[in-house]
């Protein structure tokens, strides 16, 4: 690891600092895989009705938005959690959540098990991260802590940019299916459990898992961080909970049609969840004004500068999670391309994300805050313009190079954003600031997720409608040479694909361009982030110890 053992230091230190770097990196590969496998995932449970499997899109968002929903509430908990029970069993506790939901995730049979699995998984990936976070902390000596939380928050990006990779590579390689078939298993539980090829996105994580769990519990034996009887607010943490549940369901319900059996009209629904979102906020910000120590002390927001890093990461995790689900999907569905497309595409995006949080460290030194954030910004902005005039006929190369600008343009927010926040509040709450931008961040990605299922199920059930609003409705969609031909016909079905993938293509450029306009809206809080953070220029430890924990932001 190249770090020097301090003083006090026990032999264990570096051996626990490498399974926490794993423990994190598990959870930052976990938000990026399961966006290359969403594509299988839709079309192994097919669509209801005979419809189309991506009609499952709706339904199928829960996947990616209920983990990020438990991740938002578990990583303010997991601090306070940590100095009640200590970080070595609460870090236990989250690898065994983690390796337990990846392992029912793996045997889901239905999209609604996975999205109950992905709930599991979350609980514990929510709180690796900020519990390996203050483990560092407290195993090094304050000359080594900053490269050791350095080490921890690369880790984090360094799984978020090998996501694509091992998820393409999962999907390319594991051919259970044919390899049972060849043993002369065609169907039972075998093959339920084992096959498609997506389920080993989820698996992977087990042996993992389970060795860094028996490392952890041997290596950390007889040590743990101080313990400290500090109150956890329960009740803000399920107001908080309950208000973020209700209203992304109600975003996704938007536009939503009756399925056959339903006593209520989902856009019903909508309207009483958004009230209840409403209402219960309304609660929890009366109870957090009153409440010493609430979950979410929105009195942190009273200063411009911290705000202004919040709604900055809250606008640029929204842009984010639009442009990892929306490049997604237009290489399935549009391109028509496989894992390894899945790979040059969002590799290159998570790569360049990883990229820019690195080099957005350094840049902060001889750059004001306000310049490298509104750069990093503009830079998304411009991807997205060009996102937004993508055909089917564009070369995939260019997609990932798109791709990666907006990826380089995001991870040039993260350091200002983090700093700021910390420099605002103060050293001595440098933690709560850089929890509560990361947790905006993942709020925002899972508003962009919920915005972007609820416009692309709405317009794909209305193009459904379209193709069969009657027997020959096909045939207004194909050219007019074809029109004497059936509908399984070769030339036909092709016909009818060169349409679908063309208006695919329309619907994504449209969710681009809107949010390429929401990401601008983030330039003035750019600006309000200010010059050099004056903690990165002193040089003093608790400075460094500052400027290290960020990078986890």
């Amino acid at each position: 690891m190249g770090l020097t053992i301090g003083p006090m230091e026990r032999p264990p230190s570096r051996l626990l600092l490498a399974v926490l770097s794993v423990g994190v990196f598990l959870a930052g590969l976990e938000l990026m895989i399961t966006a290359v496998a969403l594509p299988s995932i839709i079309q192994s449970f097919g669509g209801s009705s005979g419809a189309p499997a991506i009609t499952e899109l709706r339904r199928a968002s829960w996947i990616i938005n209920g983990y990020l929903l438990v991740y938002v509430v578990a990583m303010p908990l997991a601090g306070r959690l940590a100095d009640a029970w200590g970080a070595r069993r609460l870090f236990l506790f989250a690898l065994l959540a983690f390796t337990f939901g990846s392992f029912l995730a793996g045997l889901a049979q239905s999209i609604e098990e996975l999205v109950a699995a992905r709930l599991i998984q979350a609980l514990g990936g929510g709180t690796i991260v900020p519990v390996a976070t203050a483990a560092a902390a407290h195993l090094f000596e304050r000359d080594v802590r900053p490269r050791a939380l350095g080490v921890i928050g690369a880790l984090t990006f360094l799984g978020m940019a090998a996501g694509p990779f091992v998820g393409a590579a999962v999907l390319d390689a594991v051919h259970t299916e044919t390899v049972l078939n060849s043993a002369g298993v065609y169907g039972g539980p075998l093959v339920a459990m084992l096959a498609p090829a997506w389920r080993w996105v989820f698996y992977v994580n087990v042996p993992i898992g389970i060795v860094v769990l028996a490392i952890t519990w041997a290596a950390s034996a007889g040590w743990d961080t101080p313990h400290h009887g500090r109150r956890i607010d329960w009740l803000g943490a399920v107001l908080f909970s309950a208000f973020l549940a209700a209203a992304l369901i109600a975003i996704t319900l938007l536009g939503a049609r009756p399925a056959a059996g339903d006593a209520i009209d989902p856009l019903v629904v909508s309207a009483g969840l958004a009230v209840a979102a409403i209402a219960t906020g309304a609660v929890m910000v009366a109870r957090s004004r009153r409440s010493e120590d609430p979950f979410l002390d929105l009195r942190l927001f009273r200063d411009r500068v911290f705000s202004s890093a919040t709604f900055l990461s809250l606008v640029t995790g929204y842009a984010f999670a639009t442009a990892i689900i929306g490049g997604a999907v237009f290489v399935d569905r549009v391109l028509y391309g496989g894992p390894d497309d899945q790979r040059l595409a969002l590799g290159a995006l998570a790569g360049a994300t990883a990229v820019g949080a690195l080099a957005s460290g350094f840049l902060v030194r001889v750059a004001s805050l306000r310049m490298v954030s509104v750069v990093g910004v503009l830079a998304s902005v411009a991807a997205l313009l060009a996102m937004s005039g993508w055909s089917s006929g564009v070369p995939l190369p260019q997609v990932a190079g798109v791709l990666a600008l907006f990826g380089l343009g995001f991870g040039l927010t993260v350091t200002p954003r983090s700093a700021a926040a910390v420099e605002a509040l103060g050293r001595r709450a440098f933690g709560v600031a850089s929890a509560t931008v990361t947790v905006a961040r993942m709020i925002g990605m899972a508003l962009g997720l919920a915005i972007l299922a609820a416009y692309g199920s709405t317009t794909i059930d209305r193009l459904y409608d379209r193709v069969n609003a009657s027997p020959d409705a096909y045939k207004q969609l194909i050219p007019p040479e074809l029109r004497n031909r059936e509908l399984h016909d070769g030339l036909v079905v092709e016909a009818l694909e060169n349409w679908a993938s063309s208006e695919a293509a329309r619907i994504l450029d449209g969710v681009f361009l809107a949010t390429a306009a929401v990401t601008l809206i983030a330039i003035p809080s750019a600006l309000a982030l200010g010059d050099r953070p004056r903690m990165l220029a002193r040089d003093d430890s608790d400075a460094r110890d500052a400027a290290g924990i960020t990078l986890a932001g």
